[in-house]
């Protein structure tokens, strides 16, 4: 029967698979992307279904900890949930984790109340996200899911997932930043994302 902390690992992975679909959507979105209007033709609306997903990760990175505490070997409490440097165990990765859990807290909340922002520098505070891809990724990495301080095995499925989740970001982002430059390294226009709202 698995553990509160087996359940906990199973559920920090599914965050990260989440988080690294919306840093695949955010992209998409940013060449301007429309599902209604190319292939696959999908009535899709991309942008509110990228918003809904960024609440759905939000609620599953911070379930992830939290199931800890219902672990009778663990040893975590709720202060160690929120503040991780002093937790019983990995305080570093956690630490990393628990960062990482702000950030996508703050680029969720700030994306709510974008208008109020100002589409510029909401667009500004919204590449918080790619921090904290990074940060979770290397907590993904560096954790040990069963608690037990063991040292990392970078070719675990598990570590491996993670890291291929991190590699298809950066490859992603490096084909997007290329896109965005058209020929002679003018910049290309961008749709609007009013269609999408």
């Amino acid at each position: 029967m698995p553990t509160a902390i087996d359940v906990s690992s199973v559920v920090g992975l599914i965050a990260v698979g989440i988080f690294t679909a919306q840093i695949l959507l955010g992209l998409l979105l940013s060449v301007g992307y429309n599902p209604r209007r190319q292939f696959p033709r999908l009535n899709v609306k991309l942008f509110t279904f990228h918003n809904w997903l960024g609440y759905i990760g939000l609620a599953t990175a911070l379930t992830h900890p939290l199931i800890l505490l219902l672990s009778s070997t663990a040893g975590f409490r709720l202060f160690d949930i929120f503040v991780p440097i002093w937790s019983p165990t990995q305080p570093f990765p956690n630490t990393l984790g628990a960062i990482a859990l702000y950030l996508v807290a703050f680029v969720v909340f700030t994306s709510y109340f974008r208008r109020v922002f100002g589409h510029h520098t909401w667009k500004l505070l919204h590449y918080t996200a790619y921090g904290a891809a990074a940060v979770f990724y290397v907590h993904g990495t560096l954790a040990d899911p069963l608690l037990q301080n063991r040292p990392i095995d970078f070719i675990d499925a598990e570590k491996a997932y993670v890291e291929g989740c991190a590699l298809l970001v950066v490859v992603a982002t490096v084909l997007r930043y290329r896109a965005r430059r058209g020929p002679r390294g003018r910049t290309l226009k961008v749709r609007s994302l009013k269609s999408e709202v």
